[in-house]
């Protein structure tokens, strides 16, 4: 019934803002601060990813390319050029952008699986240059001893760095938050949904993805920067293609299209991992996958996909109320159409 009048009133956007605001804030007081940090940049990563995915309907198999490439970059920035991490973090995104120029130019004119298929080569390549080049990255020992040092203050302990790294990812998640509700958030939602149309109507079609593209390596190379901070080393095992395939997983158990359901599917996961690495058990891709399974066979349009299709539908089905009923209560907005057949996804949320 609160969610109702809440989602009713317009009001629901912000105090789901506000909530995951305090979540954010009081997530190490309640778990272990490294999986806490973890899960922040996994989420970041996953509203990365859902900015391709879900607002712009392309499917990459190649963000380990942004998110390893950037903790490599960012390493290096602290280890050799003495850098604040802040700095780092910063230089590590850029890098991840101007990286994923080159591959997004070749790549957006595809679609499907093509897509798919050329980014995760494409990551691929960047992974055997990464091994290659032991003298710089360090090869299968990755970049150790990152400091976490700034302005004279030691951040090593996990509790403190959390906060220190947690601005970037909430400024990268308002940047997307901000990006799907803008006029440009609308028009790559049109091209998800016919590009053809788009097309006719005068829009480079080509043009905007090779924009949401290097955006969503941008925020994803954030977060892949703030991760090597926070846990002091670089590893190969980012760039690999595993990598891209457990941030698609997150964000499909999150629902797709839905940009917050990114972080619950982050928390899941992550917590899952941690919960049976810690117990010793071996086979923690059995048990996730099986959750996967059961989620997608279950809740179609994920865990907050459904939740949010559920309560539109509630709102939707509620009767207006009357003045004389609702006098005592504040006046409600007339509730939104209902979401266009072929946008299964609505933007925004």
């Amino acid at each position: 019934m609160i969610l109702s009048r809440l989602a009713r009133s317009g009001r629901g956007g912000i105090v789901l803002l506000v909530l995951g605001l305090l979540a954010a804030l009081v997530l190490p007081w309640l778990i272990y601060p490294p999986v806490a940090l973890d899960i922040a940049c996994w989420a970041l990563f996953a509203a990365a990813v859902d900015l391709l995915l879900g607002f712009t309907g392309l499917l990459s198999f190649g963000h380990a390319a942004f998110w390893g490439g950037s903790a490599y970059c960012t390493g290096l920035i602290v280890l050799h050029g003495g850098m604040p991490f802040p700095v780092a973090i910063i230089g590590g995104a850029l890098f991840a952008a101007l990286l994923a120029l080159p591959i997004g130019l070749l790549s957006v004119r595809l679609t499907g699986i093509y897509f798919a298929m050329v980014t995760l080569a494409f990551a691929q390549m960047i992974y055997f240059v990464a091994n290659q080049w032991r003298d710089v990255t360090g090869g299968e020992n990755g970049l150790q001893g990152i400091p976490r040092e700034f302005l004279g203050l030691d951040l090593s302990d996990p509790f403190f760095f959390y906060y220190a790294g947690l601005p970037f990812v909430l400024a990268g998640l308002f940047a997307a938050w901000r990006i799907v509700r803008s006029p440009f958030g609308r028009v790559l939602v049109s091209i998800r949904d016919n590009p053809a149309r788009a097309r006719a109507l005068g829009y480079p079609v080509e043009r905007y993805r090779l924009l949401a593209f290097v955006l969503s390596a941008a925020l994803a190379g954030t977060a892949g920067g703030v991760f090597a901070i926070g846990h002091g080393f670089a590893a190969l095992d980012g760039l690999y293609w595993t990598t891209s395939g457990q941030v698609v997983m997150m964000v499909i158990l999150g629902g797709i299209g839905t940009l917050w359901g990114g972080a619950i599917g982050a928390a899941i996961v992550v917590q899952l991992q941690d919960f049976l690495a810690t117990a010793g058990f071996e086979g923690v891709g059995i048990v996730t996958g099986s959750i996967f399974i059961v989620i997608v066979l279950l809740f179609r349009r994920g865990i907050w996909g459904t939740a949010r299709h559920l309560l539109i539908s509630r709102r939707q089905a509620d009767p207006p109320v009357s003045p004389a009923a609702g006098a005592a209560e504040e006046p409600v907005e007339s509730p939104e159409p209902a979401p266009a057949p072929a946008s299964p996804h609505p933007a925004g949320d």
